[in-house]
């Protein structure tokens, strides 16, 4: 099994977002893997670790940005690749799918391409079915589980969570999927992981090597384009305890104010 994992590098989740001359700031808060990514990378090292083969990481940004890649071959990935060039600044989701999908070409010899849901800052979740588009292959989304795996028959069940409840589907790879936390437990990186991670090597690529044009990535190549970022005026919120000596005191009170204010 040739397995590849895409994963990004978000702020951390207890960031204070702001926005500063029309751009979107976290402060100095620290860069991290994406969460829900860690969940797509543990299954990835479980599977690898069933079936055999090797364990890919793919990640699309700047040079800084090594670190992710870094906590990946730390949790057990064999080779990590960073797809880095100016001209991808500003990619949307689109422009980002057909960027790592002509990674995942040039890596070669893939069965199956795994991501976590969504990203924790754009979280829109539109890239693993706009890679799936890309590549022309079957795309899994919200994977809870994967039932069966069978790479001689290249064959794959899984179970998929919907709001509606559960979903059995069956397909063939290579395939897209992208999980959902429920999947797994990520584990943590070893001191020998750590150690073999600040040994290995990391493949750069540009956008030329990837025979990507400038008016198909970036900001040119981006379907949805920002005019405009404002941040959210403050709210003046004003706190009322309600007393009383008896909860049955207290309950009329609440409904007396919330019909008041016309909430009910």
């Amino acid at each position: 099994m040739n397995i590849v994992v895409c994963v990004k590098q978000t702020p951390d989740t207890a960031a204070t977002v702001d926005v500063k001359e029309g751009h979107v700031t976290w402060g100095d808060s620290p860069m991290i893997t994406n969460p829900w990514d860690e969940y797509a990378v543990e299954e990835a090292l479980r599977l690898r670790e069933k079936h055999g083969g090797k364990a890919t990481v793919l990640f699309m940004g700047p040079e800084n940005a090594r670190e992710a890649l870094k906590n990946c071959l730390a949790m057990g990935c064999d080779e990590a690749t960073l797809v880095s060039d100016p001209a991808l600044k500003g990619s949307d989701a689109r422009a980002t799918s057909l960027a790592l999908s002509k990674a995942v070409a040039k890596i070669g010899s893939v069965d199956m391409v795994l991501l976590g849901r969504q990203a924790v800052d754009g979280d829109t979740g539109l890239v693993p079915a706009q890679l799936g588009r890309y590549l022309k292959w079957t795309t899994l989304t919200y994977v809870a589980k994967i039932v069966e795996l069978d790479p001689t028959a290249k064959s794959i069940k899984v179970e998929r969570m919907l709001d509606e409840g559960k979903q059995i589907c069956t397909a063939q790879l290579p395939a897209v999927i992208s999980v959902v936390k429920g999947i797994n437990e990520p584990r943590y990186p070893s001191f020998m992981g750590i150690r073999r991670a600040g040994k290995t090597p990391i493949a750069v690529w540009s956008a030329a090597d990837l025979g990507l044009v400038a008016s198909k990535i970036g900001r040119a190549g981006s379907a949805v384009t920002w005019p405009e970022i404002r941040a959210i005026p403050p709210r003046a919120v004003k706190v009322e305890m309600i007393v009383g000596d008896t909860p049955e005191e207290i309950v009329v009170k609440l409904v007396d104010k919330l019909m008041a204010e016309q909430v009910i």
